[in-house]
């Protein structure tokens, strides 16, 4: 086994795929949802400028837990991809029901990732979702943490295509191969 780059890289995406081309991690499912929550909160971790503990990084992971349920992203247009990067936002911003700004800000991002899914489905493909959900992410890093991760989502070419049981989206997809 290589280098542990998750604690290590600065580069979110980095740490997803190499979490994503573990063997035990499936194709579809909310282990992809865990992926971005954790990549996310290294990355920011590893970089030091928000201060992020291993105590948040596990309430990130908890509260993502709650959240990312298999097929609901069908079922109630909710990606678990989209509370992952959410919970990041607000154990990070300190949200509560009872906080104002924290609050919206955390709702403002999962909207924004979920647009951002929305625009990758037929079918749907976690591992495109993480790849675009933390690009993104890394956009609202900047803008609401004032923090400056690398995004690197370019050259990605996934390794995942035959794994997909409801056929990848091949062309469609920014991450295919030719």
């Amino acid at each position: 086994m290589g280098e542990d780059i998750t604690s290590k890289s600065v580069n979110s995406i980095e740490i997803a795929e190499h979490l994503m081309d573990l063997n035990n991690v499936p194709m579809l499912g909310c282990e992809n949802a865990w992926i971005a929550a954790g990549a996310l909160m290294a990355a920011l971790k590893n970089e030091g400028t928000a201060k992020v503990t291993n105590e948040q990084i596990v309430e990130a992971l908890n509260r993502t837990k709650k959240q990312a349920i298999g097929g609901y992203c069908g079922l109630t247009g909710v990606c678990g991809i989209a509370p992952a990067i959410g919970a990041c936002f607000s154990v990070i911003l300190g949200a509560a029901c009872s906080k104002d700004q924290e609050t919206a800000i955390a709702m403002r991002i999962v909207a924004r990732i979920l647009d951002t899914i929305a625009k990758e489905t037929g079918p749907c493909c976690c591992k495109n979702f993480v790849r675009k959900s933390l690009a993104e992410a890394v956009k609202m890093v900047k803008d609401y943490l004032c923090v400056h991760l690398p995004i690197v989502s370019d050259n990605i070419a996934c390794k995942h295509v035959d794994r997909h049981p409801h056929g990848c989206r091949e062309e469609k997809c920014s991450y295919f191969e030719i």
